[in-house]
């Protein structure tokens, strides 16, 4: 009888856990959206990419600690808001603490993070930039385990919204 209960927990936290990852796949394949994603395994084969110069170097030695990102970005206000729903109500469940809030001409930027073995490190990053209807409305999750500053460089690289945000987050963490 125990160990029935033991192997319902297990599988009750694992499913849990799975529904959590995807809470934001729905914004995928939606024309609204422009979408990016990057899976475990394009993280994997990057990181085995052979470079000289320090600047890649750190690049890729942050790839080797990320495991998932999903970026998700529109101008649509309905969409936006639909985002922006489905991240407070994942905010409620997975745990993670407000690292920063921004507000300047009309966009909104908050970013939160779920700690790792020290203050300094990060297991999951959530950033939603709220356009407000004059901007574009960004959602941006990342699970690893890396440095908040060195996740600057990762968006300065790949081109992706909400790098100079970050970049002022990983110098507010210090």
């Amino acid at each position: 009888m125990r160990k029935l209960v033991v192997v319902i927990a297990l599988f009750l936290m694992s499913s849990s856990l799975f529904a959590q990852q995807s809470v934001f796949d729905k914004f995928d394949n939606d024309e609204q959206i422009q979408t990016v994603i990057v899976s475990p395994k394009m993280f994997s084969m990057m990181s085995k990419m052979n470079v000289k110069d320090k600047e890649s170097k750190q690049y890729i030695d942050l790839i080797k600690k990320l495991e998932n990102l999903k970026v998700f970005v529109t101008s649509n206000t309905k969409k936006a808001a639909d985002m922006k729903a489905t991240a407070d109500k994942y905010l409620k469940t997975a745990g993670l603490e407000e690292l920063m809030r921004i507000t300047e001409k009309g966009k909104s930027v908050k970013i939160y993070v779920k700690s790792g073995a020290t203050d300094s490190q990060v297991k999951e990053l959530l950033m939603f930039i709220d356009g407000s209807g004059k901007e574009e409305t960004v959602l941006m999750s990342l699970t690893g385990n890396f440095d908040l500053d060195e996740l600057s460089a990762l968006t300065d690289k790949m081109k992706l919204p909400g790098g100079a945000e970050l970049e002022k987050a990983g110098k507010g963490r210090k």
